[in-house]
C-alpha cells in the first residue's frame, strides 16, 4: 500500500509540474475570507461534527470554486481533512462532481492529496469523477496514470464506464497513442467492451478516415451483442461518412426491420428491400414532375417566398410529394416515435452521402422508401437530397425540388440555396443564382459566393459581383484566396474589349489592384498561383510593362519565403504580356532568367519564344528555339506554325507559309482560324487575291469556322482592288458560314435569316446586339452583316456554297491541286 500511495504522489507531483495559470475571478481579499471561516465555524456548531456538517462544508468549497476564490476553497479543503469524525469517499462526491464538470484537474488533485492523507480509499464514483475531470481538462497521462494505478492495486478494480470516459476523451483530442494503450489496458484486465466503448472506437475511425477499422469494429460488435437501432444507427452514421454506401445500405436495410418490428407494422414484401449500389441497377431518370404552367426557374423567382397558391402536385417514383400519407402506419407511442426519429436520421445520413458520391440514384430510391414508410422528409432530409441531384442533373431539377419543399411548406436550408446556386453558377444562371443568394441569411463559407464571381467573370458582369460582395459583408463572410483570384480577374482589367490602356484606365487599374491586396492582408490571405497570375493578366493587359515586373519581382520573394513553388505559367503570362506590347530584349531576358532559376520552360514558353522571333523578323533564332523545344521533350504546336509564318510572311514568302500550312497538316496538327488569318492579312496588304481565295477555299474544306478578321482581310482586297460586287459576294458567303458549319443551309442559318436578317419590326437590331453583350461576337457581327446587305438590295443565296464566288473558288482550288 505504501508503494501505491508513493505512485499516486507522483501523479499529483507530475500533474502540478505543468500546472496552468490560474482561471476564474481574482482571489476574493482575506476580509471576506475570515468571514467565511468564522461563518463556517459557527454553522459547524451549529450542525455539529457529523455528515451535515461536511455536506455544508462540501457546498461552501464548491460555492467558493464557482465565484473564483481558491484560496478560500483550498482552506476550506484543509479544514474539511481535519474532521474529527472519520471520513469516506461519500464525503467528496460534491467537489468531485463539480470539478468534472468545470472541469478543473488541478483542485481534483489537490482534493486527491487530502484524502490520501486521511487514508481514505476511491470508491468507483470518485474515480470516476477523478478521470473525468482530468480527460475533460486534456490531462490524459495523468488520466491513465490514475487508471493503471487503481488496476494495479488489489483494493479497487475502474469499471468499464472509467475506460469509456477515458476514450472518448482521447477521441476528442485525437489522441490515437492514449486510445491504444487503453485498449491494451482493457484486454489486460479483461474489462470487456459495451455499446459506449464501441461508438467510441467508431467516432476515431471516422476521424481517421479508416474504413477497415469500422468493419473490423462491426465484426468484433456483432460477436457480444446483437445490434439495436441506436447501435445500428452509429454504424450507418460510419458507413456514410466514409462513403462506403454498400454497408451503410446493408445496415439501414435490419434498421427498417428492426423498427418496424419495434413499431408493431408489418414489413411490406418488396417495397422496403433497398438495393445495393453495386450489385443493383438503379432505375431509370424517375424523378418527374408535373408542371403545366411555368417552368421551374420563373415560378421560383415569382414565388421564391410565399407558397400560398396551388403550385401542382410532384411525383417521386410515381408517389406524389405532395400526399402527405403514406402506406406503412406505426403505432402512435413514444417508443415508435423515438425510433423512428433514429430511422429518419440514418435516412438522411446516407442520403447526404449520396451528395458526397455523387450517387443521385440511390437518393432517389431512399426519397421513395422513406415516403413508403411514412416517414415524411424534413428539410436535412431534402438538403442531402438536393445536393446529391444538383451534382448529376444540375440545376433544373434542383429548382424543382425547391418548388416541392414549397408545397410542403418547408423552409430550405441555407446550404440548400447554397448548393442550388453553385449549379446554377456553373450553368451561368446568373439570375436564378443571384435570386438564391439574396434568400440566404447565413453561410459560413464563401464558396456559393466564389462560384457566382466566377460566373460573373466569365460573362463580362462586374456590376452583378460587386452586389454579391456587398451581401458577403452584409452576411460577414469570410472572404478564402478563391474570393481574391476571381477579384483581380473581374476588376484588375479597366478597359473593355478591344479598348488599350491608358493612363487614366492604368490609374483606375493600379488603383483597383491596391485596394484587392488591402483587403487580402486584412483577412491575413496570401497570394496563390492563380492570384497572383490574375493580376498580373491584369497589368498586361493594361499595358503598365513596368508594374508588371515589379509584381513579378515581389512574386518571386514571396513565393521563396513562403517555400511555395512559383511556377512555369506565372513567367509565361509576364513573358506573353511582354512579347505583346514588343518588349523584345525584356522577354529575352526573362527568358533567359527562367532557365538560371532552375524553371524549366514549357510547350507555351516556347512557342511565344518563337512569337517573340517573329517580331524581330528572326528565322534563324526561331529554328534554333524550335529545335531547343523539340529536345526538350514538346512537340511544335499549331501556335509555333503560326509565328513561323509570321516570319517567312515578312519577306512575302506566300509559298513557304502554304507549305508550313501542309507540313502542318502532315503532322496531325489541326489547322485554326488564326494561322489562315495570319495569311490573309498579309495577302490583303500585297493585294494577293490569288492567295486570298485559295487559303478561304481550303478553310472551306477543312471547316475551319470564318470570324471578323477572315470578313475583314477578304473584304478589304477586294475593296481595294475595285471588285465591290464581289467583296459584298464574298461578305455574304464568309457570314453564312460563321452562322454554320455544315455545308448546306441549317435550320438554324433558316431561323437566323427569317428571325433577324429579314426581320422588319424596328427591334431587330438591338435583338443581334444582344448577342455581342453575351460575348457572341462572331455571330452578331455576321447577323449585321448579312441584315446590312440585304438592306443594300443583294440577294441572298439559300446555301452559301451555291454562291457563284463560292463555286469559282472550287473549282479554281481543284485546278490548282491537280497541277
Amino acid at each position: 500500500m505504501h508503494r501505491a500511495t508513493s505512485r499516486l504522489g507522483s501523479i499529483a507531483d507530475s500533474l502540478y509540474r505543468f500546472k496552468p495559470h490560474e482561471h476564474g475571478r481574482q482571489q476574493a481579499s482575506s476580509k471576506l475570507a475570515f468571514h467565511r471561516t468564522l461563518l463556517i465555524s459557527k454553522d459547524s456548531e451549529f450542525l455539529g461534527n457529523g455528515a451535515e456538517t461536511t455536506k455544508f462544508m462540501q457546498m461552501q468549497i464548491v460555492d467558493a470554486l464557482r465565484l473564483g476564490d481558491r484560496s478560500s476553497a483550498s482552506n476550506l479543503l484543509m479544514e474539511l481533512g481535519q474532521e474529527k469524525h472519520s471520513l469516506t469517499a461519500d464525503n467528496f462526491v460534491r467537489i468531485l462532481s463539480y470539478c468534472a464538470g468545470s472541469p478543473d484537474p488541478l483542485f481534483v488533485m489537490e482534493t486527491w492529496r487530502i484524502m490520501e492523507d486521511r487514508g481514505i480509499f476511491l470508491n468507483n464514483t470518485c474515480s470516476l469523477l477523478m478521470i473525468e475531470a482530468l480527460c475533460k481538462g486534456g490531462y490524459l497521462d495523468e488520466a491513465f496514470g490514475l487508471i493503471n494505478f487503481l488496476a494495479e492495486s488489489r483494493v479497487m478494480f475502474p469499471v468499464l464506464p472509467v475506460y469509456n470516459c477515458f476514450l472518448r476523451a482521447c477521441v476528442k483530442m485525437q489522441s490515437t497513442v492514449h486510445v491504444g494503450q487503453c485498449l491494451d489496458l482493457m484486454d489486460h484486465r479483461m474489462v470487456g467492451k459495451n455499446e459506449a466503448t464501441y461508438s467510441e472506437l467508431l467516432k476515431l475511425a471516422v476521424f481517421q478516415q479508416n474504413l477497415s477499422s469500422v468493419h473490423e469494429i462491426w465484426t468484433d460488435f456483432v460477436k457480444n451483442y446483437s445490434p439495436s437501432v441506436l447501435s445500428l444507427r452509429k454504424f450507418i452514421w460510419s458507413y456514410a461518412r466514409l462513403g462506403d454506401l454498400k454497408s451503410a445500405c446493408i445496415s439501414l436495410q435490419k434498421m427498417v426491420a428492426l423498427a418496424v418490428g419495434a413499431a408493431g407494422g408489418k414489413l411490406p414484401s418488396l417495397e422496403l428491400d433497398i438495393p445495393i449500389p453495386s450489385s443493383t441497377e438503379f432505375y431509370r431518370n424517375n424523378f418527374s414532375f408535373e408542371d403545366n404552367e411555368h417552368s421551374s426557374d420563373e415560378l421560383y423567382r415569382k414565388k421564391l417566398v410565399t407558397c400560398d397558391d396551388d403550385i401542382g402536385q410532384f411525383s417521386v417514383n410515381g408517389m406524389k410529394c405532395g400526399d402527405e400519407s403514406g402506406p406503412l402506419t406505426f403505432q402512435n407511442n413514444c417508443r415508435s416515435s423515438f425510433v423512428m426519429k433514429v430511422l429518419r436520421w440514418s435516412f438522411n445520413d446516407v442520403i447526404h452521402a449520396c451528395a458526397f458520391t455523387r450517387d443521385c440514384g440511390l437518393a432517389e430510391q431512399l426519397m421513395q422508401q422513406m415516403l413508403d414508410l411514412g416517414l415524411q422528409p424534413s428539410c436535412h432530409t431534402f438538403d442531402g437530397f438536393v445536393r446529391s441531384v444538383v451534382s448529376e442533373r444540375g440545376f433544373s431539377d434542383g429548382m424543382k425540388i425547391l418548388k416541392i419543399m414549397q408545397q410542403r411548406k418547408l423552409k430550405p436550408y441555407d446550404s440548400t440555396l447554397a448548393a442550388v446556386s453553385i449549379s446554377c453558377s456553373k450553368a451561368l444562371e446568373l439570375d436564378l443564382a443571384e435570386a438564391l443568394l439574396e434568400q440566404i441569411s447565413a453561410c459560413p463559407y464563401p464558396h456559393p459566393f466564389n462560384a457566382f464571381l466566377k460566373a460573373c467573370d466569365t460573362m463580362d458582369q462586374p456590376e452583378r459581383a460587386m452586389r454579391m460582395l456587398v451581401k458577403m459583408k452584409q452576411l460577414k463572410v469570410l472572404p478564402n484566396v478563391n474570393t481574391y483570384e476571381h477579384l483581380y480577374s473581374l476588376f484588375g482589367n479597366v478597359n473593355a474589349p478591344y479598348e488599350e490602356g491608358n493612363r487614366l484606365s492604368q490609374a483606375d487599374a493600379g488603383k483597383r489592384i491596391r485596394m484587392i491586396e488591402m483587403d487580402m492582408a486584412k483577412h491575413g490571405i496570401q497570394h496563390s498561383n492563380l492570384s497572383m497570375t490574375n493580376l498580373l493578366k491584369a497589368l498586361g493587359a493594361e499595358g503598365m510593362t513596368k508594374e508588371l515586373l515589379q509584381y513579378l519581382s515581389v512574386a518571386e520573394n514571396l513565393f521563396y519565403y513562403n517555400n511555395t513553388y512559383l511556377g512555369t505559367p506565372v513567367y509565361n503570362t509576364v513573358l506573353h504580356f511582354l512579347v505583346e506590347s514588343k518588349e523584345i530584349h525584356m522577354a529575352i531576358e526573362l527568358f533567359n532568367n527562367m532557365k538560371h532559376s532552375g524553371f524549366f520552360p514549357d510547350a507555351a514558353t516556347f512557342e511565344m519564344m518563337v512569337d517573340c522571333c517573329s517580331v524581330m523578323e528572326c528565322l534563324k533564332s526561331a529554328f534554333a528555339l524550335l529545335s531547343m523545344m523539340v529536345r526538350t521533350g514538346f512537340c511544335p504546336q499549331i501556335l509555333t506554325y503560326t509565328s513561323l509564318v509570321k516570319i517567312v510572311l515578312r519577306s512575302e514568302g506566300f509559298d513557304d507559309a502554304l507549305n508550313l500550312l501542309d507540313q502542318a497538316s502532315s503532322e496531325g496538327i489541326q489547322l485554326d482560324v488564326v494561322i489562315m488569318n495570319t495569311i490573309l492579312l498579309k495577302a490583303c496588304e500585297k493585294g494577293r487575291v490569288d492567295v486570298i481565295e485559295f487559303v478561304i477555299e481550303r478553310m472551306n474544306r477543312e471547316k475551319i469556322q470564318p470570324d471578323p478578321s477572315t470578313c475583314h482581310s477578304v473584304f478589304s482586297a477586294y475593296v481595294n482592288l475595285g471588285y465591290h460586287s464581289t467583296a459584298m459576294e464574298a461578305l455574304q458567303v464568309l457570314s453564312m458560314r460563321m452562322l454554320s458549319k455544315e455545308e448546306d443551309a441549317s435550320p438554324d442559318l433558316t431561323e437566323y435569316v427569317e428571325n433577324f436578317v429579314l426581320a422588319e419590326d424596328p427591334g431587330a437590331d438591338l435583338r443581334i446586339l444582344e448577342f455581342f453583350k453575351c460575348s457572341e461576337e462572331s455571330l452578331s457581327f455576321a447577323l449585321f452583316n448579312l441584315r446590312w446587305s440585304a438592306m443594300l438590295g443583294y440577294s441572298l443565296c439559300s446555301s452559301p456554297n451555291q454562291s457563284p464566288w463560292a463555286m469559282r473558288l472550287a473549282n479554281s482550288y481543284d485546278a490548282n491541286r491537280s497541277s
